[in-house]
């Protein structure tokens, strides 16, 4: 069990670093959870992700930082006794910092990875697209 008095280490998360996919939990302005299944990457201090600019993940995020990760399948179905971390995230603003967010995906998901960009970009030329956005994120604790 993590120690909440403590700074949490990279032992403590690594269940994070091996998963292909992660169950970001953000919340709705009345607390109620909504959990969304992420590709995930390192990012500095902590993990990150990619997503639409107005998604709802980002409009949560806009008006509370608060979340809950953990890692999970394609579906995001979370296992039983999987770690559960809270932490707090924000929407990335910088256009440069997305750029590395999204190389980052990319680099790890390979395959898919580069398809989901090129679909982005359809998508903005059809204009269908929200637009480009990530999310980045720290944990502080067990959830």
């Amino acid at each position: 069990m993590l120690d909440q008095t403590r700074p949490v280490t990279d032992e403590d998360t690594s269940a994070l670093d091996r998963a292909r996919y992660v169950s970001l939990t953000t919340f709705r302005r009345n607390g109620d959870p909504v959990a969304t299944p992420v590709w995930t990457v390192r990012h500095e201090e902590g993990w990150a992700c990619t997503t639409g600019a107005t998604s709802g993940k980002v409009a949560r995020l806009r008006h509370t930082d608060r979340i809950e990760v953990a890692p999970c399948d394609v579906r995001g179905r979370v296992a039983d006794g999987a770690p559960r971390y809270s932490g707090t995230a924000r929407v990335v603003e910088d256009p440069a910092e997305y750029r590395r967010v999204r190389s980052a995906v990319v680099r790890r998901y390979w395959v898919l990875g580069p398809a989901l960009v090129a679909w982005g970009a359809i998508g903005r030329l059809l204009g269908r697209s929200d637009g480009e956005g990530a999310v980045v994120w720290t944990v502080d604790g067990r959830a």
